[in-house]
């Protein structure tokens, strides 16, 4: 991301002018503020001791509130400068740099409701409310700025999705000849084989897949380990994670989740439950293109109910234990809406050039667990893409 400027801040402008908010106020200290960090793109050299405002106002000339022992640490950014001294001098800046204003965004949410965009401590909180001013979250800015696509790395998305799907089928094949062969095989064997994918086709990760066997799945957050992982022998249920992005500057995750079963045929009892789980699924996904297809706008919490009420009519929702699905961008997890309304409330929109998976997943302990990931994309034009065709519709039997 290049430093803020003066075409960034226009866009910024007429956001809050959309939104209906008097300006957007970033506050950090120390670093406290990854969003005022990332969106203000400071440069990386600078010691940052003492807090900071930056105020873009929705009409106006920015302004900048900074210590007089680093009065030049803004000077990347435009705007005008206000210095400070004590601690009755910084809440003098903040007045004098709001101007009139009435409401201001900041990154902060109402009870927690998203926790992820909550970097503002509740005492400058109530420091920027003591000069008169209403806190409104910037979490709908926070998506237009930090969680949106360019047209590069929705391409590159496409073409990490073409391997991901690729490496589905081939790590089945791989786990197939093993077992025909009576290959010794495990879990870390499997992941290490997907790794091995990875790099062939220059794709890279900020974590290792995951290969979960049995009750493994059962856990969603399993991670096999060269110290510790599970045997893959005939009769076992088999699930695959993994997401991936272009081995390059400011490309962006795939993510999908596939099941299997090491066997001709698949038992009824991994059947039911998948047909569940991917009707949980297609629900969430309808229920998007849907809504873009009405021109209605939707939050993220209302595609988690639309997953969750399809498990709650089969009886299955007590065993769905996490959020539908989660932001993606250059880390696989997000800084747009999640797809969540049990975790949090996620009232973030959904809007044009952001992506996110839907997820959904059934884990009974002791068992087995079976998740079916896709990832969504929404264009400039409100397309909504599935990218990584064509999705699970079955549980794949290995040895057939």
């Amino acid at each position: 991301m290049a430093t803020l400027g003066p075409e960034t801040i226009q866009m910024i402008q007429e956001a809050l002018r959309e939104e209906h908010i008097d300006g957007w106020l970033f506050y950090n200290f120390r670093g406290s503020n990854v969003f005022a960090t990332r969106i203000l793109n400071l440069p990386t050299h600078i010691m940052q001791t003492r807090r900071y405002f930056y105020y873009i106002p929705a009409q106006g000339t920015a302004q900048k509130l900074v210590h007089n022992i680093e009065q030049w640490n803004l000077d990347s950014l435009p705007g005008e400068k206000t210095l400070y001294v004590s601690w009755q001098s910084l809440r003098e800046g903040v007045k004098k740099i709001v101007g009139g204003a009435k409401k201001v965004a900041m990154e902060y949410s109402p009870m927690s409701n998203i926790p992820y965009v909550s970097n503002v401590d509740g005492g400058t909180i109530e420091l920027v409310r003591s000069q008169g001013l209403e806190v409104v979250s910037s979490a709908n800015l926070v998506s237009r700025f930090e969680a949106t696509w360019n047209d590069e790395q929705a391409e590159d998305n496409m073409v990490t999705a073409k391997h991901l799907r690729q490496i589905v089928d081939l790590t089945f094949g791989f786990i197939k000849q093993h077992i025909l062969s009576n290959t010794p095989l495990h879990e870390y064997d499997v992941q290490q084989f997907m790794l091995s994918e990875f790099k062939k086709r220059s794709i890279t990760t900020e974590s290792d897949p995951n290969c979960s066997v049995n009750a493994n799945s059962a856990n969603p957050h399993y991670e096999p380990t060269k110290e510790i992982h599970s045997p893959l022998k005939k009769g076992d249920f088999v699930l695959l994670d993994l997401w991936a992005k272009t081995d390059k500057p400011h490309s962006v995750y795939g993510d999908i989740t596939w099941t299997g079963f090491i066997g001709e045929t698949v038992p009824e009892e991994y059947t039911k439950i998948f047909e569940i789980v991917k009707g949980g699924r297609d629900a969430a996904l309808r229920y998007v293109q849907e809504a873009f297809k009405a021109g209605k706008e939707i939050c993220g919490y209302q595609i988690d109910d639309a997953a969750r009420n399809f498990f709650k009519d089969k009886g299955y929702d007590q065993y769905f234990v996490h959020r539908t699905g989660h932001s993606i961008g250059e880390e696989i997890h997000g800084n747009g809406a999640n797809i969540d309304n049990l975790e949090t409330r996620d009232e973030r929109r959904i809007i044009p050039r952001t992506s996110f998976s839907i997820e959904p997943g059934i884990y009974l302990p002791g068992k087995f667990g079976v998740r079916s990931e896709i990832d969504v994309y929404i264009s400039k034009n409100k397309e909504v893409i599935v990218p990584g065709q064509p999705l699970q519709d079955k549980v794949i039997a290995i040895l057939a």
